[in-house]
């Protein structure tokens, strides 16, 4: 049985047994993922998950349900489930399901030439990789891991009041993490990669890029504990983005866990700062036509020039402030319940590149990496200590590595503090969408070191 077909027979059986306002979430995942240690395969899956989610109002109440099973036996067990669900539900709040309108952008989120490479030809390339990297230096300890990851998912969301909408998309990414040591100093540098034909790699480039970051901060040593001049770097920039992405969420904003409440129309940041989520972004992991509601995507501009200009809406959220929503109604999976996420969430880029950023410095920390982010930053407060590494820099120059250091601030206040944003836009995936900054030029941060 079609998913057509399985939806007509369950919403007919549904609303025979006295379902209302029901809906169907499918979603369907096919992931290859492969590691290389020391030149032999280390891990290899190659995975197939999905299923059927089902909900819908029964005496008042939203009953929610799902399967594995795709055929003409999952009617029964989740209009069974749903009923069973409906039953211990003390609230009868409303849980709206889109209406439409039902209108969609054209997106080309699936790439045929992705879909063409065999789990062989990326084994392959992951070999090459690996060998690279031992290669480039006789200071490389180890590679680990030299990882690639391939998902193609396809999803459908249908419901009784009109909407049916699919989609497929795939995406593939490259990971290289390796460790260098000279005498008893040791060193780690990672590299992200989005992948879109393995043609487009070179292994013996990426490679050098790595292994010369890795060699960069042999000898790190701290520095002087003080206020400094701040260079956040792209990467480090989204991590700390991603920790705080969920302030901007309008169902965090109404309970009160994000300090942004009553402050819309207000300037929170400086000029140098806008922040955009963008589900039609080329190439972005989280790009999309519509949402895990079936609400189409759209644009939004959260901060414009320092100012606050909107939050990130689903249904539920956008009943409450009786606004639409911006259709960031997300799921983790077919099982899950319906929150508020971010699609490709970034900071847009400036003028300069990093060199020149660096260049144009008298004195400043890079801060390169930062770690203890889930412990360290309060989402809440915006208060944030983490421990962190980089290079000291002097006279438009970088001096020295630098670690064993601690920076401490506020992210609220650090959006106000945002003297420059660089060019070198990057992104990486992560739980809060598929993140994005280029480098910062911040005025000043607390830094311990001794």
């Amino acid at each position: 049985m079609n998913l057509h077909a399985l939806k007509e027979a369950l919403f007919a059986r549904g609303a025979a047994l006295g379902f209302t306002d029901m809906e169907i979430f499918y979603q369907s995942t096919n992931r290859f993922s492969g590691n290389i240690f020391k030149g032999e395969i280390d891990r290899y899956t190659i995975a197939v998950d999905g299923g059927l989610a089902f909900r819908g109002r029964l005496n008042g109440k939203m009953g929610y349900a799902y399967t594995e099973l795709i055929d003409d036996s999952a009617i029964e067990m989740l209009l069974d489930g749903a009923q069973a669900s409906s039953n211990v539900i003390d609230s009868t709040e409303e849980v709206p399901l889109f209406a439409g309108p039902f209108t969609y952008e054209t997106l080309d989120l699936f790439s045929e030439t992705l879909d063409r490479i065999t789990p062989e030809e990326r084994i392959a390339l992951l070999k090459e990789i690996d060998a690279a990297c031992y290669a480039a230096d006789p200071r490389v300890a180890l590679v680990n891991p030299c990882q690639m990851e391939a998902v193609t998912t396809e999803r459908l969301i249908a419901n009784t009041r009109g909407l049916e909408r699919g989609e497929k998309l795939n995406r593939s990414m490259l990971l290289v993490r390796l460790v260098v040591r000279e005498g008893g100093d040791s060193k780690t540098a990672i590299r992200f990669l989005p992948v879109a034909d393995l043609g487009g790699v070179d292994p013996r480039a990426l490679a050098r890029e790595v292994v010369d970051e890795a060699l960069s901060y042999l000898g790190a040593e701290p520095l002087e504990s003080g206020a400094y001049p701040i260079l956040l770097r792209r990467d480090a920039a989204a991590s700390l983005l991603a920790a705080f992405a969920g302030i901007f969420s309008a169902e965090n904003v109404q309970k009160g866990r994000s300090l942004l409440k009553g402050k819309l129309g207000q300037v929170i940041a400086s000029e140098a700062v806008t922040l955009i989520d963008d589900p039609f972004l080329a190439g972005g992991f989280a790009s999309r036509s519509f949402d895990s509601e079936g609400v189409p995507s759209r644009r939004v501009s959260l901060i414009e020039g320092g100012r606050l200009n909107a939050f990130l809406y689903n249904l539920k959220a956008a009943a409450v402030d009786a606004v639409p929503s911006t259709g960031h109604g997300a799921k983790a999976s077919y099982k899950g319940a319906v929150g508020i996420a971010p699609s490709n969430l970034y900071l847009k880029p400036g003028a300069l590149s990093f060199e020149e950023m660096v260049a144009a410095t008298e004195e400043a920390v890079i801060i390169t990496s930062l770690q203890g982010l889930h412990s360290g930053a309060n989402a809440v407060s915006g208060d944030f200590s983490l421990a962190a590494s980089g290079y000291y820099v002097k006279g438009g120059k970088i001096v020295r590595p630098v670690n064993q250091i601690t920076v401490a601030g506020n992210f609220f206040t650090l959006l106000q503090e945002v003297e420059e944003a660089g060019a070198d836009l990057e992104f990486s995936p992560g739980l809060a969408g598929y993140l994005g900054a280029p480098t910062l030029r911040i005025k000043s941060l607390a830094v311990a070191g001794r």
